[in-house]
């Protein structure tokens, strides 16, 4: 027992002075870094100094400040770091005390609910009535158990009833493009009020066949939200509006998002909208209302690109990254495939409290500029049609095939873009080319002329980028351009491209 308690006194010396000489050396550590080192280091600089010159004060100045400088960005750095850290732990206690209060309400919530029952089995005459208001909550209980994480495209399941809807064509519906914009102008007077030329129409029905993304733009009070409402009645399928909001700034804010906390999708109605045309065979348009309300670039841009793949089964939108029991129908692996029967309008008013266009929407997009009113018209009532998109793909497969642009045309356009990208050094590239050998057919078989067509698409497409040059300098060159298209199109021709070249001649 004294050899032990001898050891034992020696250890706890031996300890106590190791624990002393650490706290001795953190506090010495500190007091060398903070004031022993620091005078230490002016002491050495002040010594070395007497011997610098002009040239060894300067460069010791700036090497000074840079050391400065790296010292206070990592200091910076370590109270960013602390400051996340102690940020992090209140967010994680935050979550503690909220799940225990969301425990204490459940515990109430049950002794309410045995309080409940006891006074309803002493109630006798009322127990029927409170049995059936608790299998009620129950019931719907057990249902939003099962509805999961997604509500509203469950919603479009049962409603569904998890079958496609199968929209049947009647022969006396089946008719031609031509007559399709005939019809919708008298349909939309008819019925809606709303009156648009066949030209608008036409030029809508070619956009359509050009792109799956189209932009109506142009001055408010035009139509420009009312030309996709009213083909949405037209084809007897209403279309979905959705208001952009300036907040928006990913795809997520117009999409939806999974919310960790409570597991559940936040979903919104152009989800919904989208999702829901997975279950029909009809037209469906999806209106971005004000879309530049926000940067189209940021939210829309994922369509952007999964609308330009070749493969229709590639246009695949990643919703959740997993999949699981309850979720939507279509939903596979976590992705959404994007219906060949959907069609994405946008809306842009050009003023001062909205975002420019960049051309990387412009060059994937449809772009009709309606400024003008049209006429109001007395039309013969007129009911709508049912058209699937098989049909509405077939028309213009057809328009491909007996509308073929004329070689004389297509030569011409050659010579165009030759001089507009010596002069201008914008060309048409073969996305806009590709656009263009859709477009003018669909645009002909729709009763629109070829060089009308054309020079719609030159002045949309190619004269509206000249906004970005310094056309100041570019008036001579504007000047030749306007008589380049004279000479080869005629000087009754391209009076849209030649007037927003006017336009922007005046400008100067």
């Amino acid at each position: 027992m004294e050899q032990f308690s001898k050891w034992y006194i020696e250890f706890f010396q031996k300890l106590l002075m190791d624990i002393g000489h650490i706290l001795g050396g953190f506090f010495t550590g500190l007091f060398d870094l903070l004031i022993r080192n620091p005078l230490n280091y002016m002491r050495d600089f002040f010594i070395a100094s007497r011997a610098f010159g002009l040239f060894d004060w300067v460069v010791a100045i700036l090497a000074l400040i840079i050391t400065l400088i790296m010292f206070a960005a990592i200091l910076v750095l370590f109270y960013q770091l602390i400051k996340r850290y102690f940020r992090f732990v209140k967010i994680e206690r935050q979550k503690s005390e909220l799940m225990y209060e969301i425990s204490n309400l459940n515990s109430k919530v049950t002794t309410l609910v045995d309080e409940k029952n006891a006074v309803v089995a002493l109630s006798g005459t009322k127990k029927a009535n409170a049995n059936k208001l608790t299998s009620s909550v129950n019931q719907s209980s057990n249902a939003k158990k099962q509805m999961g994480r997604f509500v509203k495209l469950v919603q479009v399941d049962e409603k569904y009833k998890y079958s496609t809807l199968n929209i049947q064509m009647q022969e006396e519906e089946k008719i031609s493009l031509k007559d399709m914009v005939k019809r919708f102008v008298n349909f939309s007077a008819s019925q809606l009020n709303l009156y648009y030329t066949e030209k608008t129409v036409a030029i809508f029905l070619a956009g359509m066949a050009a792109s799956k993304t189209m932009i109506l733009e142009g001055i408010s009070g035009t139509g420009k939200t009312s030309l996709p409402y009213a083909f949405g009645k037209f084809f007897q399928n209403d279309a979905d509006i959705i208001s952009v909001q300036p907040s928006w700034r990913d795809r997520y804010e117009m999409m939806g998002y999974l919310n960790e906390f409570t597991k559940r999708f936040n979903e919104t109605d152009f989800l919904r909208a989208i999702y829901e045309a997975s279950y029909r065979n009809d037209i469906t348009f999806v209106v971005l209302d004000e879309m530049n309300l926000a940067r189209v670039e940021y939210y829309f841009a994922d369509f952007l690109s999964l609308l330009e793949m070749p493969s229709a089964s590639e246009w695949l939108l990643d919703i959740v990254p997993d999949q699981k029991v309850g979720d939507p129908q279509h939903l596979d692996k976590g992705k959404l495939l994007i219906p060949q029967n959907i069609w994405f309008v946008g809306t842009a008013n050009k003023d001062d409290s909205t975002f420019t266009i960049t051309d990387k929407v412009y060059d994937r997009s449809a772009s009709i500029e309606m400024n003008d009113k049209a006429v109001p018209i007395h039309a013969p009532h007129t009911e709508g049609i049912h058209v699937t998109h098989e049909y509405l793909s077939d028309l213009f497969e057809q328009a491909k095939d007996t509308n073929t642009i004329s070689q004389k045309t297509l030569d011409n356009l050659i010579k165009l873009d030759e001089f507009i990208t010596e002069k201008f050094e914008i060309t048409f590239g073969n996305r806009i080319m590709k656009q263009i050998m859709v477009f003018l057919p669909t645009y002909m078989a729709a009763g629109g002329n070829e060089l009308d067509g054309l020079d719609y698409l030159v002045a949309r497409k190619i004269i509206r980028k000249f906004e970005s040059l310094n056309l100041p300098f570019l008036q001579k060159e504007m000047e030749e351009l306007i008589m380049i298209l004279d000479k080869l199109f005629g000087k009754q021709a391209f009076e849209d491209s030649k007037k927003m070249l006017r336009k922007f001649m005046k400008q100067l």
